[in-house]
């Protein structure tokens, strides 16, 4: 009896602990118990990595949220048993509510992107707050509304060192803000596209994935979502039935406004602005031969249209003429076979009409874009054009160019007789000086046409050369190896001989160069009755000289730095031989236009020296000339003076006391 009852006792005592153990277990914490400690402020703990997280929740802002009014903390926390608990609760997912929203972001590119530290590009929290603070996208103030969806994207994609480590970029968002829409959401507009319009919001995936939003094939559809009207002119459009063929090279609506940088067409900064359709936008396409290889479609369609009234007018600044759009529509554009095609021959007396009223078929049957240049147009007007250019390039060169040798042939004689009437003359250049002077004369102006028409290969000068970039370079490289040479004998011609020495010395530069300057200046305005008087030369002659020195001495290293850029980013960090590059072309525009103005004017332009200083050629000045510019020079002066003394006089030899006999007054 006494065991029985034992028995009983322990039982009794097992059934009430595993009575109260299992009450405990049903026994779930309410939202107070919780708060009782997470409102403590300085609750925390550490992460894996040893990062300090609060464990702080603030209860007003829970009970405002999205989460608040629906569960209570033991709802998302399931493993979290009781309260106080001792295990620290396992990180919970969005995914346990939403899983349709987590399948989508699984595949998307923020999941499958990877931030530095090997975590996702962007996750639930990055988005849209904190699990205890999430909003709804209808609050004004939650992360994902409509107008805060553009800082909340920005948060990420606004910072440039973060998007370069995830292989993006910056400039896409600050490009949204100065766009038609940034800058609508930004006025207060809640129709005005924002990042998920386009892009999405859980499944962003790549452009280059066919199911993205933005995938070129689906470019229409993501922007007929605002845009239906315009998307159904399109779709109906010739560009619009090559996208739905699959062809990559028809454009879409990014392809003519932006895709970021979208601006309303009245800006003239829109690619889709009146300004920029022919030059640029239409340009890409209809310019090029790709069209016309793959598709045949005729090319040059812009070239041909800039050279029509039109082209030139829209070239000119003109705002009202006719551009690309406005013959062949926006985004209706369609084939002129097309009886709904603005350019079908039915309808041009109405395109037309709009600028030009009261035209007829008569005036509107021919072509517009008239190519007579190889094209393979046999129309009437475009066979005239190519006929009378034919006519008329041969009759120019013919014409123009016996006008030329008859005024040469002229030039010539009389430039000579006048040399020949000059008197006695000064030796200005000696025959040594002319060599040099005639290497440097060469070389320096090959050099110009051989480095610029590297650098503008379409201009008229580039385009007469006739050379591949093989001869050019060889032919740019000899001569300025010649005009290395030439600049190192004239070093060793200063040095090491008489006249070398005497040249230098008196270019050298002096106080009175300034002074001389200044009075040449007020005595050629009127201000003052007498001229400087120079020595053997003139400041501008001194000026030239050092400028031609230095400038040589320039073009020569950064020359060969550009020549030898390998040895030199390789001995030297690569930006040297960007710098070089940028004062080498540099140089060459100031030392080109130097010569054409400085030195141009001294030698053919100076009334005191027309038709030109014939001191290049033959070395010789007049000395009453000489007299007049370089009084100052008494060495030079005396010499030809002496010079003029010791040569005999033919006419006194023969005096003998008598007049000569007189002859006729025109014989």
């Amino acid at each position: 009896m006494k065991s029985a009852g034992k028995f009983c006792a322990l039982a009794i005592v097992v059934f009430l602990l595993s009575w109260t153990s299992l009450a405990r277990a049903q026994h779930k914490p309410k939202d107070a118990e919780c708060l009782a400690c997470h409102a403590d402020p300085t609750l925390t703990t550490t992460d894996a990595s040893g990062k300090t997280v609060s464990l702080t929740v603030d209860a007003e802002k829970l009970k405002q949220s999205i989460h608040g009014g629906m569960f209570s903390c033991v709802d998302c926390h399931k493993d979290v048993k009781s309260s106080p608990h001792e295990a620290t609760p396992a990180k919970i997912t969005c995914a346990q509510c939403h899983a349709d929203q987590q399948a989508a972001y699984k595949h998307s590119f923020h999941a499958t992107a990877k931030k530095p530290d090997g975590s996702p590009a962007a996750t639930c929290v990055d988005c849209h707050g904190d699990a205890h603070t999430i909003l709804p996208a209808a609050d004004p103030k939650s992360p994902v509304s409509h107008s805060n969806i553009p800082a909340t994207c920005g948060s990420c994609h606004g910072q440039k060192l973060l998007m370069q480590s995830t292989g993006g970029s910056s400039q896409v968002f600050v490009a949204y803000q100065d766009s038609v829409h940034g800058r609508a959401v930004k006025n207060g507009s809640q129709t005005a596209a924002v990042c998920t319009d386009c892009h999405g919001s859980h499944q962003i995936l790549p452009a280059n994935d066919a199911r993205s939003l933005v995938n070129k094939f689906n470019v229409p559809a993501t922007c007929g979502k605002c845009h239906a009207d315009v998307q159904s002119v399109y779709m109906q459009s010739i560009h619009g039935h090559a996208v739905l063929r699959g062809n990559s090279l028809a454009p879409v609506c990014t392809d003519c406004h932006g895709i970021h940088t979208i601006k309303a067409p009245s800006n003239p900064n829109s690619s889709a602005s009146d300004e920029n359709l022919s030059s640029t936008t239409c340009t890409r396409c209809h310019q090029g031969v790709r069209l016309t290889q793959e598709f045949d479609v005729p090319g040059n369609r812009v070239s041909t249209y800039l050279d029509s009234y039109h082209g030139l007018a829209s070239q000119g600044g003109s705002v009202v003429v006719a551009n690309c759009a406005s013959c062949h529509g926006v985004h209706n554009i369609l084939p002129s076979s097309d009886p709904r095609s603005t350019i079908n021959p039915a309808n041009l007396d109405a395109t037309c009409g709009q600028c030009h009223k009261g035209v007829t078929q008569n005036f509107t049957r021919y072509k517009v874009h008239v190519d007579v240049e190889g094209g393979r147009a046999m129309d009437k007007g475009t066979l005239a054009v190519r006929w009378i250019r034919w006519f008329y390039l041969p009759l120019i060169l013919l014409v123009i160019g016996g006008m030329l040798l008859h005024n040469a042939v002229l030039w010539r004689a009389k430039a000579m007789a006048r040399r020949r009437a000059m008197g006695p003359s000064v030796l200005r250049m000696t025959p040594n000086q002319r060599w040099q002077h005639l290497i440097l004369l060469t070389s320096f102006f090959v050099l110009v046409v051989t480095g610029f028409a590297l650098k503008y290969p379409d201009s008229w000068f580039a385009v007469a050369l006739g050379l591949g970039e093989w001869w050019r370079s060889i032919i740019h490289r000899v001569a300025g190896v010649l005009l290395i040479g030439d600049g190192i004998y004239h070093v060793f011609y200063a040095v090491f001989t008489r006249d070398g020495r005497r040249l230098v010395r008196d270019l050298l530069p002096t106080p009175k160069d300034a002074l001389d300057a200044w009075g040449t200046m007020l005595f050629y305005l009127g201000l003052r009755n007498r001229k400087p008087k120079f020595g053997r030369f003139s400041y501008a002659e001194k000026a030239e000289y050092w400028a031609l020195v230095w400038g040589t001495a320039l073009m020569a290293i950064t020359g060969i730095m550009l020549w030898a850029k390998v040895s030199v980013g390789n001995l030297l960090a690569r930006w040297w031989v960007d710098a070089a590059t940028a004062v080498h072309f540099y140089e060459a525009i100031l030392a080109t236009l130097a010569i054409l103005v400085w030195h141009f004017y001294q030698v053919f332009f100076d009334p005191d020296v027309y038709p030109m200083n014939w001191a290049w050629r033959d070395g010789k000045m007049s000395v009453e000339h000489y007299k007049q510019e370089h009084e100052l020079d008494t060495e030079t002066l005396a010499e030809t003076d002496a010079e003029a003394a010791a040569e005999p006089n033919p006419a006194a030899a023969n005096d003998t006391g008598n007049k000569p006999e007189s002859r006729p007054e025109h014989e």
